[in-house]
């Protein structure tokens, strides 16, 4: 299966290197094809220029057969897969997962275009929606529900029974105790530790966690 990654920056790197790792020869063995942009103009210092191979109308031309995402923000994750799943409805978006991570695959459901990392850990009964991303070494236990075009950063720990809305971003480090629910779009700062709910669109830090001022 040929596949191309979505976006050229540091995530996007890391996504390809987890695709180079999955075991060859099964049923999920990919050739790394290159990454793509939605905007050329776009392209930053950061970003890879090594196979990089043009905009979002590149794929038609190439014999892509499957995509990956490798934004990380979650507005953009959203934005993006739905602008390419509306315009290339027959590329596939597999669940990429690193053979260092460690998930209950008999309890755990998982949508399309989710990425699991190097070292992270899925227990049992737990949802992931479209496109969330689980980030390196992150934790994610039993029961919990994440939403769509969320991004759970490195070191992160998502206790039993939580619930992340769609676009949740968790920051690096941060701790959700258990049974909570963190609401659309908001965000959980680095090494945050929440204790309660957290609203839509609202974006907390601290120990414990409190909401941030703009």
């Amino acid at each position: 299966m040929r596949i191309a990654i979505v976006g050229a920056g540091g995530n996007a790197r890391e996504i390809a290197a987890i695709v180079r790792a999955v075991p060859r020869g099964g049923p999920s063995e990919f050739d790394f094809v290159g990454f793509v942009v939605s905007d050329l103009g776009a392209i930053g210092p950061h970003d890879s220029r090594d196979m990089l191979l043009g905009d979002f109308d590149c794929l038609r031309a190439h014999s892509i057969n499957a995509l990956a995402m490798g934004c990380g923000e979650p507005s953009a994750k959203l934005r993006l897969s739905a602008q390419l799943c509306a315009e290339f409805p027959d590329l596939q978006w597999p669940t990429l997962i690193h053979p260092s991570a460690l998930i209950d695959k008999d309890s755990v459901q998982l949508g399309s275009g989710v990425v699991v990392c190097v070292g992270a850990i899925v227990t049992v009964n737990v949802v992931i929606g479209d496109f969330s991303q689980l980030n390196f070494g992150c934790t994610v236990g039993h029961e919990s529900q994440i939403g769509r075009g969320c991004l759970i950063n490195p070191g992160a720990n998502i206790s039993g029974g939580v619930v992340l809305e769609d676009g949740v971003l968790i920051g690096t480090g941060a701790q959700v105790l258990q049974y909570l629910r963190i609401g659309q779009g908001a965000t959980v700062g680095a090494g945050a530790v929440v204790t309660s709910d957290v609203p839509p669109g609202v974006t907390v830090g601290g120990v414990p966690a409190h909401p941030l001022s703009s």
